[in-house]
């Protein structure tokens, strides 16, 4: 009898555990099912927000870059446009609305004239007009006019040496680009010479 009541007692023991056991299954559960998608919409949430500020970080750099250039870019246009620390005029047309070979062709002459007067003999000369790798036609080409003459001549180094001064001595701006002199080899008295010359003109 003793025995029966004893277990009667732990079966009724059991049940509330048993009860209890389970409730604590089902809050475990319901919190994890409730918690594991929050962690891995955070989880989300988060390494889209690292995306996105690494975006912006980008897009920052890349607008500061844009603006350093555009700075560069305005100041190499006003120093191109800028003429005030010329020490000689630039030449200008006596008629408005002349195309470049026009405006320039008086003072292409002049250059020509002056290779003739000092006896220098032209191998060849090509010429073009507002070249694109030029400063005053990247920052002003609706306000100046340029030629641009490569020219490669013969000459003594007396003849050669009173024509340089001749072109230092022109009344207007021009810019000597670049020389190479190269002695002939069965002569040295005689040059071999490239001229890259600049003519500018202001346009009418």
């Amino acid at each position: 009898m003793a025995e029966e009541n004893k277990n009667d007692v732990m079966t009724v023991l059991k049940t509330p555990i048993s009860l209890l056991v389970l409730i604590i299954c089902l809050a475990i559960y319901f919190i994890a099912f409730q918690f594991i998608p929050k962690v891995s919409e955070f989880s989300s949430k988060h390494s889209e927000y690292k995306t996105q500020m690494q975006l912006y970080a980008d897009k920052e750099k890349t607008l500061e870059q844009l603006k350093a250039a555009n700075a560069q870019k305005v100041q190499a246009d006003a120093a191109a446009a800028d003429t005030s620390g010329m020490d000689k005029e630039l030449f200008k047309p006596l008629e408005s609305g002349m195309d470049p070979e026009n405006v320039l062709a008086s003072e292409f002459n002049e250059i020509l004239s002056l290779i003739t007067m000092n006896t220098i003999k032209t191998r060849s000369v090509q010429y073009s007009y507002d070249p694109a790798d030029d400063n005053f036609v990247k920052g002003a080409a609706s306000k100046y006019s340029v030629c641009k003459l490569d020219m490669q001549m013969i000459a003594t180094y007396t003849n050669f040496k009173n024509f340089m001064q001749e072109l230092y001595k022109h009344e207007h701006y021009l810019d000597i680009a670049k020389i190479e002199i190269i002695p002939y080899n069965k002569n040295k008295t005689i040059l071999l010479i490239n001229l890259q010359l600049k003519l500018y003109a202001e346009r009418a």
